[in-house]
């Protein structure tokens, strides 16, 4: 995000988030701000790309991969480049995030069954360079 964010758009973000569908005036209403205004920053946060674009998720996209989780990974050494070029390679990594704090990657899974997640847990502990991990099944998503 930009760094001359300020508290409205730290909470449209969040609205968006939430439901990217939500009408401009419901949003107004929510943040107490005016319809243009919010406009106008969504378009600015576009245009200098804090928000890159908007995503539908599907009963499909969940029944595809009713077993989701993040598996948070601690790593060591100047790798981590590599590491993340080996996690997209997985079929059930749907993304790798680097992060701050305890964890230096954020790994999200998807997965058709328990078996499948857990070997692919297995395979990404035994990589070269991951110190650490811990994972947290995702048990519902819910909007708003």
């Amino acid at each position: 995000m930009v760094a001359d964010m300020d508290d409205t758009d730290t909470a449209l973000l969040a609205a968006l988030r939430r439901d990217a569908r939500t009408p401009l005036a419901e949003l107004a209403k929510q943040l107490g701000r005016s319809r243009a205004t919010l406009r106008a920053r969504i378009e600015r946060m576009q245009a200098d790309g804090t928000i890159r674009g908007f995503t539908v998720l599907t009963r499909e996209d969940v029944a595809r991969s009713p077993v989701r989780g993040l598996m948070m990974l601690g790593i060591e050494g100047a790798g981590t480049s590599r590491l993340i070029h080996r996690l997209q390679g997985f079929v059930p990594v749907r993304a790798v995030h680097s992060t701050n704090g305890k964890w230096d990657l954020i790994v999200e899974l998807g997965a058709a069954t328990l078996e499948e997640l857990d070997q692919t847990l297995f395979a990404i502990r035994e990589l070269p360079g991951i110190t650490s991990s811990e994972t947290n099944l995702l048990l519902s998503t819910r909007a708003g």
